[in-house]
């Protein structure tokens, strides 16, 4: 008969086991841990001036509890709070502590700006490891998913129309009304019936005044647009098409390859190096041709630098974006359309350009030299693999919080973890040599 290890579940053990001795010195928890012990906490800690009451948990075990959970692709507080159990390493990291996904939740909300800021200190990191050169740095954007239903969003123009039918029916039900309380008046007395009309007028009204309040967010977010390029606000106006959501009124619909999404756009910026995120920001922009500069702004900011090179697609193509990064002597490799399917590639032009040519005819020219080939063909090697990961790999594909500024802040925190785990990998890699 076949004799197996020994199995007894019920096994008391002598003495009480520690986490520690479950968790392998090279595990992704243990570096997660050493990291956060590195990082300034005082923005999050110097909130907690209450000295009455029960004891918070520390916040040094939250952020690490927070950052793992990202780095292995969970982000609802409902489940990191259920990991929290199952997870050794979790466990771990907690030091056994038990926050439940309110907890999580509640201090994700309240330390996001802080936690946000993260980013910048992780990067900083990764640069002085030498995982950041700043050669050539691609930028891209990708549609993400807001935490709405685009069905819960109205257009300018159906807002018109249903603003004229809400006043006809409460002017109709006025009028029921009216008209009943005369009735019963003459057939019971004063102060009798009508008990259910009063809440259909109220249900309408709160619509009518929901719609009024969006019309005028749709008119003054025009009149912003507006003033923001130049020109009077007084005269612009909504298009009919124009919407508003009622679940994240700061989200926009956002056409992808499948369809449209009610989202937003998140952009990054990856280093040809190690493909780390040295800029990253979301808008609810749909266009990426704005979203260049403030790219490039947030580069130099962080890291008091600048790249030699940008490469990017055809939606980020302006020749504003072209000549500011000229001024700034950063080189751009920046695609001037679409290329279709099965388009002959151009003949390779030789000697220098014609001085005759136009901003964009003469980008046209240098993606088409060898040269440039080589450089923008790196784009999809550089930046599209990092949402893959993000995307793909820790299934992240949709905000759960509402609101520009806490998308913001989760888009920071997904980043962060990224970078986290480049920085992991290239410890793993130096050990294996």
């Amino acid at each position: 008969m076949k004799t197996f290890r020994p199995y007894e579940p019920d096994q008391m053990l002598l003495l009480p086991p520690s986490l520690s001795d479950w968790v392998p010195e090279d595990h992704l928890a243990r570096f997660v841990s050493d990291l956060v012990d590195t990082l300034d906490l005082s923005a999050i800690e110097d909130t907690y001036t209450e000295e009455r009451g029960f004891p918070p948990y520390h916040p040094c075990m939250m952020v690490k509890v927070l950052l793992y959970a990202y780095c292995t692709g969970t982000y609802a507080s409902r489940r990191i709070a259920r990991q929290l159990q199952d997870s050794v390493a979790l466990r771990y990291l907690a030091a056994g502590n038990q926050p439940d996904f309110r907890t999580i939740s509640d201090f994700r909300k309240h330390h996001l700006p802080a936690l946000a800021g993260l980013f910048e200190q992780v990067l900083t990191i990764c640069r002085e490891a030498g995982m950041v050169k700043l050669g050539r740095v691609a930028v891209d954007g990708t549609k993400m998913k807001a935490n709405a239903s685009k069905h819960k969003a109205m257009s300018y123009g159906r807002m018109r129309e249903k603003d004229k039918a809400l006043k006809r029916e409460i002017r109709e039900l006025l009028d029921r009304a009216e008209a009943a309380d005369r009735d019963d008046d003459r057939r019971y007395g004063s102060g009798g019936g009508g008990e259910d009309l009063p809440a259909e007028l109220a249900r309408r009204d709160s619509r009518l005044k929901k719609i009024r309040e969006a019309r005028a967010t749709l008119e003054a977010r025009v009149r912003e647009r507006a003033e923001a390029e130049g020109k009077n606000p007084k005269h612009a106006k909504p298009k009919p098409k124009d919407q508003h959501n009622f679940t994240d009124p700061e989200s926009r619909i956002q056409k992808t390859s499948s369809g449209y999404i009610q989202g937003y756009n998140a952009q990054l910026s990856a280093d040809a190096e190690w493909q780390v995120v040295v800029a990253q920001h979301v808008t609810s922009n749909a266009s990426d041709a704005r979203e260049l500069q403030p790219a490039v702004d947030a580069i130099k900011k962080t890291l008091r630098a600048k790249p030699k090179a940008i490469l990017a697609d055809a939606g980020y193509w302006s020749e504003e974006n072209v000549k500011r990064l000229e001024n700034e002597r950063i080189e751009a490799f920046i695609a001037t359309r679409r290329k279709k399917h099965g388009e002959p590639r151009r003949v390779a032009p030789r000697g220098r350009a014609p001085k005759t040519l136009t901003l964009r005819e003469r980008m046209t020219r240098a993606l088409s030299t060898v040269r440039g080939r080589k450089a923008y063909a790196r784009r999809k090697a550089i930046v599209e693999p990092v949402f893959g990961q993000i995307k793909q790999a820790r299934g992240f594909r949709q905000f759960l919080l509402r609101g520009l500024t806490q998308v913001k802040g989760e888009w920071a925190l997904v980043t962060t973890a990224h970078n986290m785990l480049k920085l992991f990998t290239a410890l793993e890699l130096a050990r294996a040599r």
